[in-house]
């Protein structure tokens, strides 16, 4: 009896071990496999649901007039852009290592309007409340890789152009938007308060460059480090800027292609969009129109290595509201999903 007792011990304790050791192995299998069939590893993970444009006013609502700017040195650009380089390539640990170097955040969230996924790189010397460097922010579209850009030099001092740029950025996929973190006229001084605003001085590339931070005439900025980067891979990008109504009577925006003709097509092709939305548009390649940006700095980089360029020009008015700006973003948007899909 005892001599059963013990083989039928064995026995049950042999199936027990057997059965772990095809469970084992049927995991490591279909972990394998997993990997095999690219469904692992993970994308990177993406913290809560973040409204996109609420961000972007609450850190545009911390600017003053005079002060929370000084130039990077050459070293501080280049690790920024180095940072900002393996993000656009999806390596965003890395991105995020490089960046810290330099006191920069990368943040993740999904924007609750339309449930994007975008990767957010700040400033992390800036304080509510307090004065930076004014640097500026990249957003970028995780869903894919970057195709175009959007860029805003003059955010609060040409009144709402950061708020169209979120809208612009939300309307086709593959986006990359590069915001000033300044206002135009700040320098090195002491700061003059959160939310200064103040009438947009009139705009479009033919004045205000020696403006400390006029990031659409300066070179020496992380705002044009970032663009040179864009553009040394040939996205395309748009510029945002406004003027007052009295600047341009009767007219509602300007369109130019900036120092080229290389997005003449596309230039048109929003000119009839900004048309078919009842704004009257001058068209700077084929009219003389005042704003046509011909000395704005990103736009000559942009001709230099052959990318296509648009800069906007929009009235006040046409900047004032919702509903207009939904307009304006609309006819954009026509533009930035040719170039979403690699339009030629």
């Amino acid at each position: 009896m005892k001599t059963v007792k013990f083989t039928k011990d064995i026995t049950i304790g042999a199936i027990v071990c057997g059965v772990i050791m095809a469970l084992v192995a049927y995991a490591t299998f279909d972990s394998a496999n997993s990997v095999e069939k690219g469904t692992a590893p993970a994308a990177p993970p993406v913290a809560e649901d973040i409204d996109l444009l609420g961000r972007v006013t609450r850190f545009s609502a911390e600017f003053g007039t005079t002060g929370g700017y000084r130039a990077p040195t050459q070293a501080e650009k280049a690790i920024i852009v180095e940072g900002v380089s393996a993000l656009f390539e999806g390596n965003v640990d890395t991105a995020r290592s490089r960046l810290a170097e330099v006191d920069y955040k990368l943040d993740t969230f999904t924007d609750t309007a339309g449930g994007r996924r975008f990767a957010e790189v700040s400033d992390g010397a800036g304080r509510s409340g307090s004065a930076t460097r004014g640097w500026g922010r990249v957003y970028v579209d995780l869903d894919g890789p970057p195709r175009w850009s959007v860029q805003v030099p003059h955010p609060v001092a040409d009144q709402g152009t950061e708020r169209l740029g979120v809208r612009v950025l939300r309307g086709a996929p593959g986006g990359v938007m590069v915001m000033a973190g300044a206002h135009r006229t700040a320098g090195t001084g002491a700061g003059s308060g959160a939310g200064a605003t103040g009438d947009e001085a009139d705009d479009g590339g033919e004045g205000g460059e020696g403006a400390p931070a006029d990031m659409a005439h300066r070179t020496d900025s992380v705002f044009h480090a970032v663009i040179a980067e864009l553009a040394r891979r040939g996205l395309p990008g748009i510029q945002l800027h406004g003027f007052a109504d009295s600047s341009v009577p009767g007219t509602d925006s300007v369109v130019s292609t900036g120092a080229g003709s290389r997005a003449v097509d596309d230039a048109e092709q929003l000119a009839e969009k900004l048309d078919g939305q009842g704004f009257d548009v001058c068209r700077a390649w084929s009219a003389t129109c005042k704003l046509s940006g011909r000395t704005n700095e990103q736009g000559r980089l942009a001709a230099e290595h052959g990318t296509r360029f648009l800069h906007v020009e929009l009235s006040r008015t046409t900047r004032s509201g919702s509903r207009r700006l939904d307009k304006a973003a609309e006819a954009i948007a026509y533009v930035t999903t040719g170039w979403s899909r690699g339009a030629p």
